[in-house]
């Protein structure tokens, strides 16, 4: 199916060539002496004074290329879930994506429980969060859907991978603030892929970087970025300017500063290595003007990320995942459906490969089991609404069973129906079509957050007992002790 488009070839140059110019002429602060000497020999103008580096025109222009080329490369993974969805790493058409992926994880720090309050998440929080994850069918990947507060904060990532590891095979990205954690973490993915080599083959479990909009890739990031550079593990880099307060408020304008800025780390990227995996991204939206909250939600963002979608992939050429299925609003309300269903079903028609992450509330804040079923049932809802090429055959024009049942007649008790019709139809334990009397008696059934509460309920528990065999859990337990045993 051919994908939704709302950007022309010539705005997509232009963003481009907009793009280019910022880093020309602006730059980029970059706060490593490391990454500033490799981009300095790559051709760059470094500012030592300042940290702002600024990247010739040509240069961007050449790494972009190469970056397409190296697309072509048979020794890349195709595809790899990333912290909030997934990416992929080998070219594909820009259409749509029947098998889009759908991700949960997002480390939040809160908890809105079964309850209704809202609470600091602790250990069993988790792996109750990955235990619904494992039995919702229509998520692929997880990251941790919420992390333990109890833990001290210079531990939580080691351990949090860990869990996460030893209890789903859903393996997703993991968020990673130090790059001391990288090793220890890259140790655990190795356990679960049974070698160095096979995890090669196909990575898992990687973290990420981040550029602070507007132009500014901290220490922290930049220093993790470099070290999964290191290490031939592949990367992108999040840019999540928010038009109004960290970028323009017009929608190119976010556009062109978030591909700057994610532009500027790939070349640093080709500066340490010739054979980097690195592909480009923009999580970018719109500030709320009565808060300055980082929108999630909103049909203003639905556009903007569709945009950001053909950008990346028609252009670009980077086949890539979207922020969608998330919500502003604090309450599993009809807000959060409005704004999870629209940013799932628009930026999938729009061409992405996948959305996450799912369950969250509150700008990603918060993590909801209640909102998890039902982003899970939203999921399928999309699935079946973009479903194609809708089947024309003998057998579904079924002009022989309109002929035997005549004018006046019906269907319902046909072989044909009794055939076809679980296929055909989207049957929903959530969102059911009851006439009033039946809903009305019974309104926990028919009522979908309470529906979805009661699902919850039943998921809500610590899996019965780990994914790995018993020397992988060992194993696995000994580097993290090995990892925080000075913390």
């Amino acid at each position: 199916m051919e994908p939704l488009r709302v950007l022309s070839q010539s705005d997509m140059e232009r963003i481009d060539d907009a793009a280019r110019g910022i880093l020309a002429t602006t730059g980029m602060r970059i706060e490593s002496d490391e990454a500033l000497d490799h981009l300095e020999r790559f051709g760059c103008r470094v500012d030592r004074g300042t940290g702002v580096v600024r990247f010739p025109p040509e240069l961007t222009a050449r790494v972009v290329e190469r970056m397409r080329q190296d697309y072509r490369r048979e020794d890349r993974p195709e595809r790899m879930a990333v912290r909030f969805s997934h990416v992929r790493f080998r070219p594909c058409a820009h259409r749509v994506h029947e098998d889009f992926t759908v991700s949960a994880g997002g480390f939040c720090c809160f908890l809105h429980d079964l309850q209704g309050c809202r609470r600091p998440a602790n250990r069993r929080d988790v792996l109750c969060s990955i235990n619904m994850v494992n039995h919702l069918e229509n998520i692929t990947y997880t990251g941790l859907p919420v992390a333990d507060q109890e833990l001290p904060p210079k531990v939580r990532p080691v351990v949090m991978a860990a869990e996460l590891a030893k209890y789903t095979r859903k393996l997703g990205g993991i968020e990673t603030y130090c790059k001391d954690d990288i090793g220890p973490i890259q140790e655990i993915a190795q356990v679960v892929a049974g070698s160095a080599e096979a995890l090669k083959r196909q990575p898992m479990m990687v973290g990420y970087a981040e550029i602070r909009s507007p132009l500014c890739f901290d220490r922290t990031m930049v220093e993790i970025f470099m070290e999964y550079i290191r290490r031939g593990v592949p990367q992108t880099v999040d840019t999540m300017p928010a038009g109004g307060t960290t970028a323009p408020v017009t929608a190119a304008g976010v556009l062109a500063l978030g591909a700057a800025e994610t532009i500027a780390p790939m070349v640093l990227a080709y500066a340490m290595r010739d054979d980097p995996v690195v592909s480009l991204d923009i999580t970018c939206t719109y500030a709320d003007m009565a808060s300055g909250t980082y929108k999630y939600g909103g049909p203003d963002r639905c556009n903007l990320l569709m945009a950001r979608v053909q950008l990346l992939s028609e252009y670009y050429g980077c086949p890539t995942g979207v922020h969608g299925g998330k919500t502003d609003s604090c309450f599993h309300d009809e807000q959060a459906g409005a704004d999870k269903l629209a940013t799932m079903l628009l930026t999938v028609l729009a061409g992405a490969v996948g959305i996450g992450t799912v369950g969250h509330l509150e700008n990603a804040v918060t993590f909801c089991p209640v909102q998890l079923v039902i982003d899970n049932e939203l999921v399928g809802y999309v699935r079946r609404a973009i479903r194609s090429p809708l089947e024309v055959s003998d057998e579904t024009l079924a002009t022989d069973l309109i002929a035997s049942v005549g004018p006046g007649g019906q269907f319902l008790d046909s072989a044909h129906t009794a055939d076809h019709f679980r296929q055909e139809l989207f049957l929903s334990p959530l969102f059911p079509a009851r006439p009033w009397e039946t809903a009305r008696a019974d309104p926990q059934r028919y009522e979908t957050a309470a529906a979805a509460r009661a699902i919850a309920a039943e998921l809500w528990r610590p899996p019965e007992a780990p994914v790995l065999s018993d020397e992988q859990v060992r194993e696995i337990d000994r580097i993290v002790r090995h990892a925080t045993s000075n913390a």
